[in-house]
């Protein structure tokens, strides 16, 4: 491309009328040679200009123009001020105040961006998204939380989930007004599962993407444009080639090229981009481009058909394929990593947007992994009544005086209870410690006589695992046990904690009693009898009412507990 400046000219400037083309006239005042430099006449009564030298004493006004000394202080000029300016803001001195970047501390506005237009952001689509997890991924943290039976807080793992794309899909719903409309469709592309607000941008993406699945381009030499052409229009963007601004399919051209490939630029703007091209091998490039024609051929049907240009494929493409290829959808999902590359700039804003408010707080994706654990039968419960963790178990306490346990389930809760925030390790180390042993190297051992031979030693044998000792077998099948039945809780930092004892209920109150009626009377005058079950208060669960009787009161035996009662009741089943 050249370089030179008869190439930066406009594209309007070919098409100017002839008076515009006229040489210019020339210029009548060349020899003009300007007026004479007038004196100073600055009135001295006026006082010296702030802005210049400071007179000296005895002198009243400034310098005249022709270099004559003003009158002295005492005949009628200005008197000097002796002394340093005020400093303050005003007009006889000081420096104006600085303007706070910030902005007036008032809160209001300056003038100035007052009349500044406010650019407005483009508002989202109104579409629903959700964040859920990945099935198989789930079913690997179910599996891991049963097997190691640790507690893992669940917006951490919500975290974790959200934190790659591999981990997680997206759905895409979209939002309904009263009258079962969609308040913005949804458009999904049966070829690559790509997702589109606009029906128009969809079929531009399928031409785009797979044209050579529907048409077959084939070019057919034809005679070249007539006329003599020395310059053409080229796009500043592209590159793309328009042909000479007076030639007939330079607007279609022109047009077509912004819809295809700049549809998001404005007209006018993609227009002033354009510029001249007086280069010959340009030239001759656009002469051989026209030597051509494209025609397109219709491909999957019964009856060979061709197209003359893109407008008759892309109306084509709307009359047979459309129905097939695009279609109208209430809700899709797609995984993680095909969110991430949407082609539609709006749905890649809006994931992002969202992606990004989750990771602030994960709320979908506890939410569903929540719904997710429990169908796998995990359990949730909170600590300090703030962090929701999940495990195999609820924290379950266990009483020790109540419950007969063996002395090696005692052994683990009392460790634990009296050292705070021990880890798995320290427990087995101090319940279980390993024995020393003194490792003795083996013999050299040689494969075959062979080996021996050639001087190549036998590779070494591969150790075996250590069993763990019968000590240590007990302690962590006890330990195992008391974790899946909710008594001893392991986080996942491997610190251990036993579950402590609930709070006492609060009592509920008692109903006030009914006011007392007199009894009634038979026609003898005596007062019918009364079951004393009726007069008793109905005892809740797990409580022992007493029953009002007429017979002395006499002190009542101990309750046995529950525990105690199980096999004297399992000895006597009469």
């Amino acid at each position: 491309m050249s370089t030179s400046p008869e190439s930066d000219f406009s594209l309007e400037l070919h098409f100017l009328p002839a008076w515009a083309k006229e040489a210019p006239q020339p210029n009548r005042y060349a020899k003009f040679e300007g007026e004479r430099e007038r004196p100073d006449r600055s009135d001295d009564r006026r006082g010296p200009r702030r802005d210049g030298p400071p007179r000296r004493p005895g002198m009243g006004g400034g310098m005249g123009g022709g270099g004559g000394m003003g009158r002295p202080s005492g005949q009628g000029g200005a008197p000097r001020r002796d002394g340093p300016r005020p400093s303050g803001p005003g007009r006889d001195g000081g420096r104006p105040p600085r303007r706070d970047d910030r902005g007036p501390r008032d809160g209001r506005r300056d003038s100035r961006d007052q009349n500044r237009p406010m650019v407005q952001p483009t508002p989202l689509p109104e579409i629903n998204l959700a964040f859920i997890p990945e099935e198989h991924g789930v079913d690997s943290l179910a599996r891991q939380i049963r097997t190691t039976g640790r507690a893992y807080p669940l917006f951490e793992i919500a975290a974790m989930i959200l934190a790659k794309p591999e981990r997680h899909t997206v759905t895409f719903s979209v939002r309904t007004k009263p009258d079962k409309t969609p308040v913005q469709p949804l458009f999904v592309c049966a070829l690559d599962d790509t997702l589109w607000l606009s029906e128009d941008d969809a079929v531009r993406h399928v031409l785009d993407r797979h044209f050579g699945t529907f048409y077959q381009p084939e070019r057919t030499q034809v005679d070249p444009p007539k006329g003599v052409y020395t310059f053409v229009a080229q796009c500043g963007v592209s590159g793309v080639i328009l042909g000479p601004p007076n030639y007939h399919d330079y607007q279609n051209q022109l047009r077509r090229l912004h819809q295809e490939r700049f549809s998001r630029l404005p007209f006018e703007e993609f227009k002033a981009r354009v510029r001249i091209v007086k280069e010959e091998e340009v030239v001759k490039k656009w002469i051989e481009d026209q030597s051509w024609k494209t025609e397109f051929t219709c491909l999957n049907l019964p009856e060979p058909l061709k197209l003359p240009n893109k407008e008759e494929v892309e109306k084509h493409f709307r009359e047979v394929h459309l129905a097939n290829i695009i279609k109208q959808t209430e809700s899709h999902r797609m995984s993680g990593v095909a969110s991430r590359n949407l082609r539609d700039r709006n749905l890649s804003r809006l994931v992002r947007e969202n992606w990004e408010h989750q990771q602030r707080f994960p709320i979908q994706i506890a939410t569903a992994l929540s719904q997710q654990f429990a169908s796998r039968g995990l359990q949730f419960f909170k600590v300090n009544r703030t962090v929701t963790h999940v495990a195999v178990a609820r924290p379950h306490f266990l009483d020790l005086e109540a419950s007969p346990v063996s002395e090696g389930v005692r052994i683990i809760v009392e460790f634990i209870n009296a050292h705070s925030k021990c880890t798995h390790k320290q427990l087995l180390n101090a319940l279980a410690p390993a024995p020393t042993v003194l490792v003795v190297p083996p013999p050299p051992v040689v494969a075959d006589a062979a080996a021996a031979a050639e001087g190549t030693p036998a590779p070494a044998p591969t150790p075996a695992p250590a069993e763990p000792s019968p000590e240590l077998a007990v302690v962590m099948t006890n330990l195992h046990w008391l974790i899946h039945q909710g008594h001893v809780i392991e986080f996942a930092n491997g610190v251990l904690e036993t579950a402590k004892r609930p709070l006492p209920k609060p009592e509920k109150p008692k109903a006030k009693a009914p006011a007392e009626t007199p009894a009634p009377t038979t026609a003898t005058g005596e007062t019918p009898a009364v079951e004393a079950e009726a007069a008793a208060p109905v005892a809740e669960v797990g409580e022992i009412a007493a029953v009002e009787t007429s017979a002395p009161v006499v002190a009542e035996a101990p309750v046995e507990p529950a525990a105690d009662l199980a096999p004297k009741l399992d000895a006597n089943p009469s």
